[in-house]
């Protein structure tokens, strides 16, 4: 290679490191003192494309080191760089050809290297302050490094390392920032539910199933700084404590009410089973009834004992009532049985003959003791049997009502009196008209016609009687 080749390719090599210090952001103020990255942060995320501007790709030094290097007569190796030519070693051992390929291959050693650091941090799979720090050592080795290459273009690519590990270094400190605020955020919505829970909720299983949720999210959520986990935990913490204490002074009123339920149910039951063998229907039933209304106001026994003392009850219940159904069968039987005799008691009271009304009621008085002995009947026939044996009594009371008017001595008394004085006036009349005194025989005349009618009056009512 001429002098102005190797100074031609040492200007584009300037250049090219050129626009990659332009195209480095500046780093913010507070990089230097940010805190370390925690073991579990997420990795730098790769820089977009575009972000940096790559260099050209280092020349393959080993297919032509010649281009690059120079072995002279005394066997001193010599690397062309942008201010001249620097020894980096001698060959004695062979050709000088061989020479420059052993230096040149020392020199891909680096390119290699170099070009891993910068896949790594291109695509995020590296750590960036690990690639910066090792791209920093390459930077410094390169200063005298005994190697034969492109020695510029090689800097220019370790610059471009340098420049994007600093901005994936920048950016995974802001994705830091931006992930522990999230975690934050969300220990807190996690906190203030936990109290919510802790102040309001009654529902005690669900309430405690989402606080053991709660938790488990809790243990998931990382990059928090100690101080403020710290803080928000205490937080949690208190309210998980204080819904624990509200819980368990639930369940204990809870087990003491449980407790005195238990004891005034025992006491139902006895009295429910003390009642089972009771003939006194009526108000052995309403008893029951009652019993049950004291059950359900009792509130719930444990559950074990709750079932145990209902099946008692209820049996003491069933018990009582099916002697009761027993009963009434029987006598809803017996029932049956009297409505039909009192259906031939009728049949038989019906045909009393009136006009013989001693005979009548005597005969009616022997029906009314058949029908008292004979007992009662079901409750639907009582209306209809009774009705009809009122009947028969109401039209034997008449016909006796009847009998005592027609001998009755005070009206058959006051209709001779009326007669009298009917026939009184009648005479007056007479007597007046014969002496020729009209006015005094008319006077007579309609005394005797008024007297006439309350005798009428008096007449029929002897009549009727």
């Amino acid at each position: 290679m001429t002098d102005r080749e190797t100074t031609q390719s040492t200007d584009v090599a300037e250049v090219e490191v050129a626009e990659v210090a332009v195209a480095e952001p500046a780093a913010p103020a507070e990089t230097a003192a940010a805190d370390p990255a925690p073991a579990d942060a997420a990795p730098a995320e790769p820089v977009a494309a575009g972000a940096l501007t790559a260099p050209a790709p280092v020349p393959v030094a080993s297919t032509d080191p010649g281009k690059w290097g120079r072995v002279d007569e005394s066997g001193e190796v010599f690397v062309k760089t942008a201010d001249g030519e620097r020894s980096v070693g001698s060959w004695q051992a062979g050709e000088p050809t061989e020479g420059l390929a052993h230096y040149a291959r020392r020199f891909d050693d680096i390119r290699t290297e170099v070009e891993l650091l910068e896949a790594r941090i291109v695509s995020g799979a590296g750590d960036p302050k690990q690639s910066l720090t090792s791209a920093k050592h390459i930077k410094e080795s390169l200063v005298g490094a005994a190697v034969v290459g492109d020695l510029a273009a090689l800097a220019a690519r370790v610059e471009f390392v340098l420049a994007h590990a600093k901005q994936a270094i920048e950016a995974s400190k802001h994705a830091r920032e931006a992930a522990r605020a999230a975690s934050v955020a969300r220990k807190q919505e996690l906190a203030e539910e936990a109290e919510k829970i802790a102040a309001d909720s009654t529902q005690w299983k669900v309430a405690g199933d989402r606080l053991r949720a709660i938790l488990d999210e809790w243990k998931t959520i990382r990059g928090v700084d100690r101080k403020t986990d710290e803080q928000l935990w205490r937080r949690f913490s208190k309210a998980r404590d204080t819904f624990n204490r509200r819980r368990g002074s639930h369940f204990a009123d809870l087990d003491r009410q449980r407790s005195t339920a238990k004891a005034r149910k025992q006491e139902l039951v006895e009295e429910a089973e003390q009642l089972a063998e009771s003939e006194d229907w009526g108000p052995t039933a309403g008893r029951y009834k009652a019993l049950m209304t004291e059950w359900k106001a009792a509130g719930r026994a444990p559950k074990d004992s709750d079932d145990a003392l209902w099946q008692r009850f209820r049996a003491a219940q069933d018990k009582f009532f099916a002697r009761r159904s027993s009963a009434f069968n029987e006598r809803d039987a017996e029932f049956t049985e009297n409505a039909k005799a009192k259906e031939e008691l009728l049949a038989e009271a019906e045909k009393i003959n009136t006009s013989d009304l001693d005979s009548a009621r005597s005969h009616l008085h022997r029906i009314q003791e058949r029908w008292e002995s004979i007992g009662k009947v079901p409750r639907e026939r009582v209306r209809e049997l009774e009705g009809r044996l009122r009947t028969i009594e109401e039209k034997v009371r008449q016909a006796a009502d009847q009998q005592w008017r027609r001998t009755d001595p005070e009206a058959q008394a006051r209709a001779a009196q009326f007669r009298e004085r009917v026939e009184e006036f009648e005479s007056k009349a007479a007597k007046a008209r014969a002496a020729g005194d009209n006015r005094r025989a008319e006077q007579a005349e309609a005394q005797a016609a008024q007297w006439r009618e309350w005798l009428a009056a008096a007449e029929q009512a002897v009549a009727t009687r």
